[in-house]
């Protein structure tokens, strides 16, 4: 991308999916680049960030401000110059988070179990979620073949699902929101030049854009078993491209990302 305006007009589309909340996208780039314990982001290079995502100043500052008050992230000063950090809960909850959004396509399980319980109530059907099993009907949850299961269930264990199960489990709303993701990943795919390559600071702020839009929608649902994916289902190829993405921009090491000049 042989310019900020190229990379701007590029990522539009990326930027304007799902009403993007400033604090959120700001997760998203500290859970990608600085998620270790020690990394920090200085904060000029975080406002080059910002500036790319066409993020104002201001509220650059209040979703900081935020993310303190809210024991994500922790701020000290190096000098003259503010550096920015993930706390210990940051960290824990962007951990906990990572084997979703980094999986691999092709690791979903293939075996499945329907699990009935005698009852169910709210606080049961979270639990049920929590242990990776999505809702059928009450009582009734479709889940991995190696999830826990609760005491006294029902349980019958397959490897195949008929397609009117399949197309059942599909949310339309996730479906819509894999469905205009995909749309502008192909869309951002075409407008790729195959030279030169982004920028250290486009890299950090692209994959950014991809983690969050991504983590907005796979950490709405439990990873479902290969059989219960509707073939038409838009996550599974969403789920491809954001892998060779990230794989084709790789993270960039925090000492190579250099703040622009008109942002620091």
């Amino acid at each position: 991308m042989p310019s900020d305006l190229d990379f701007i007009k590029a990522t539009a589309g990326l930027r304007d999916l799902g009403g993007q909340r400033v604090w959120s996208l700001m997760i998203s780039l500290f859970g990608d680049l600085a998620q270790d314990e020690g990394q920090a982001i200085d904060g000029p290079v975080l406002s080059a960030m910002m500036a790319l995502l066409q993020v104002k100043p201001e509220a650059t500052r209040v979703a900081l401000h935020r993310l303190r008050n809210d024991g994500w992230v922790a701020s000290k000063k190096a000098g003259r110059i503010s550096r920015h950090s993930l706390t210990a809960q940051g960290r824990a909850e962007c951990a906990a988070a990572s084997p979703r959004i980094y999986a691999d396509p092709g690791s979903a399980p293939t075996d499945w179990q329907f699990v009935l319980l005698e009852h169910s109530d709210s606080t049961t059907n979270a639990q049920m979620i929590d242990l990776g099993y999505i809702q059928v009907q009450p009582r009734l949850f479709a889940g991995p073949s190696d999830a826990v299961l609760p005491d006294g269930p029902l349980v019958l264990r397959a490897n195949t699902a008929p397609h009117w199960l399949r197309e059942q489990i599909a949310p339309d709303q996730l479906r819509r929101g894999y469905g205009d993701l995909l749309h502008v990943l192909e869309t951002f795919e075409g407008m790729l030049p195959p030279e030169p390559m982004p920028s250290p600071l486009e890299v950090a702020v692209l994959r950014g854009l991809i983690v969050h839009n991504w983590r907005r929608l796979v950490l709405k649902h439990p990873p479902l078993p290969q059989p219960l994916v509707a073939d038409d289902w838009p996550g599974r190829p969403c789920h491809h491209r954001i892998a060779a993405l990230l794989d084709r921009f790789p993270r960039p090491a925090l000492s190579e990302i250099e703040p622009r000049r008109d942002a620091a």
